[in-house]
């Protein structure tokens, strides 16, 4: 076995490793997981309804714990904690849901009414999730809960870069015995991936557009379903009326949330010109009272970023952005400071879509704003991009922002506010536009129907048509 060397976002020493799991370590864990999953299947909804939430309960026992290793490797607390509670959270709301979802009664056929039919639901045995680092507990189950639900077994590959939470939530789901063998965390890298890849019935993939690309090619060598959730560079469009106060704390709100570290962070603004510089001004001021956190509880509002190779394509786009005429009026370039790399917050004005910050994926905690005189000029710029994950609109009232807002091709846009899709887990779908993502709607309760094939029974409880059928000769 390869080990894998683990950074500690706050110091910068690697003071962690995780083994990486081969091709043939993968066979064997997928091999038992299509085992244990026929007995997880036969068992019953009630039966997984019940184990899923006994599993809920020891989350609450060991999450002190996992919070705390989560904490280490994401440099970051408060949002730790709100993993944890999400994914809680996922399975109270998807077992709730499931009853009725999963449902499957008997009915007529209006046209013909001696045949009844049912539709069954088979899960996908094994469902492999390759997970990233920036969230790495939701997003690990964001998908594995409904496919559980669904009867499928998991095999969940987390990010090597923020593997600490495993052993700690291994140790929760040994806790609950029928659930050792259908929950399967497996560490190691893309060699890893690619393992889980190929021997699944079914893949989820959370990350980049690069890297979902090359999963959707190997799954379809594979011959399985791919359900791909990848970047974003969203856009937020202030229309003219905005509350300009309003608009900039959103914004910001949304692009320092866990250091910018977020598929759906504003990352490109338009402004109408009409408040362009008042907002630019608001941005600036708000930013600039804006802490890094350097503890737990310190009151500070960004940390370290996690990840700090990424820090070469935030300078690398700013340093583009500056020599194609941009300016950088708060923030600017990264910062190391005993071993922990800062971004701070970073407001750009004079931009235009020549440059990487305004067309590519940034993954941090800047904002670009750019100019425009016309509502049919912003709508060619948030729809000039091939992300379309999620995105804002401002504007006077809802009505006005929401007739503009469904002019937005993207999956889930905020009006008046950013992020809002957020709180729609059960209440809603929504699907990634362009190569933001596809597969489906990991949102709403009915995603749980992503994990299964269906199958038609059909009952005739007439007559049998007779073999003089086979001898009529039309006139």
């Amino acid at each position: 076995m390869t080990s894998i060397a683990v950074r500690n976002p706050r110091t910068g020493e690697t003071d962690y490793q995780i083994e990486s799991a081969d091709a043939s370590q993968i066979n064997a864990v997928i091999s038992d997981a299509r085992i244990a999953q026929r007995g997880w299947v036969a068992g019953g909804l009630e039966h997984r309804i019940a184990t899923l939430s006994a599993w809920s309960e020891q989350l609450e026992i060991f999450g002190e714990e996992i919070v705390a290793a989560l904490s280490v490797d994401t440099a970051r607390h408060r949002i730790s904690t709100e993993e944890l509670g999400a994914v809680i959270h996922f399975i109270h709301g998807f077992c709730e849901a499931a009853p009725e979802v999963l449902a499957t009664p008997f009915r007529k056929l209006d046209a013909h009414p001696d045949i009844v039919f049912k539709v069954t639901y088979s899960p996908y045995p094994v469902v492999g999730v390759i997970s990233p680092w920036n969230f790495p507990l939701v997003l690990s189950f964001i998908d594995a809960i409904p496919a559980l639900v669904a009867g499928a077994a998991v095999v969940i590959k987390p990010s090597e870069v923020t593997p600490r939470f495993i052993e700690p939530l291994r140790r929760s789901i040994e806790a609950v015995p029928a659930l050792k063998s259908v929950i399967n965390l497996v560490t190691g890298g893309a060699g890893t991936g690619a393992a889980i890849v190929s021997q699944s019935d079914a893949v989820v993939f959370t990350g980049s557009v690069p890297t979902g690309q090359k999963i959707a090619a190997a799954a379809a060598q594979a011959f399985v379903p791919a359900f791909l959730e990848l970047g974003g560079k969203d856009a937020a469009v202030v229309l003219a009326g905005s509350d300009v106060a309003r608009a900039a704390t959103s914004i910001l709100r949304s692009a320092l949330y866990n250091s910018g570290q977020v598929c759906y962070a504003i990352e490109r603004v338009y402004a109408h010109d009409s408040l362009y510089d008042s907002l630019v001004a608001e941005l600036c001021r708000q930013a600039a009272g804006m802490r890094r956190s350097h503890a737990a509880g310190d009151g500070g509002h960004y940390g370290p970023m996690i990840f700090d190779k990424q820090v070469v394509t935030i300078d690398a786009q700013l340093a583009d952005a500056v020599e194609k005429g941009a300016k950088i009026v708060v923030g600017g370039k990264s910062e190391r400071i005993n071993g922990a790399v800062w971004v701070d917050p970073t407001i750009v004005t004079d931009v235009d879509h020549t440059m990487s910050l305004m067309t590519e994926e940034t993954f941090g905690p800047v904002v670009p704003v750019m100019r425009f005189t016309d509502e049919a000029q912003a709508e060619f710029l948030m729809n000039d991009s091939i992300f379309g994950l999620s995105g804002a609109v401002f504007g006077p009232d809802t009505h006005t922002a929401g007739d503009f807002a469904t002019k937005m091709e993207a999956g889930g846009v905020s009006i008046n506010d950013t992020e809002l899709p957020r709180v729609m887990m059960f209440d809603g779908e929504k699907t990634a536009f362009k190569k933001s993502g596809m597969g489906g709607s990991r949102y709403g309760a009915t995603s749980i129907m992503r994990y299964v094939r269906k199958r038609a029974l059909l009952a005739n409880e007439g007559a049998v048509p007779s073999l003089d059928k086979l001898a009529e000769v039309a006139d």
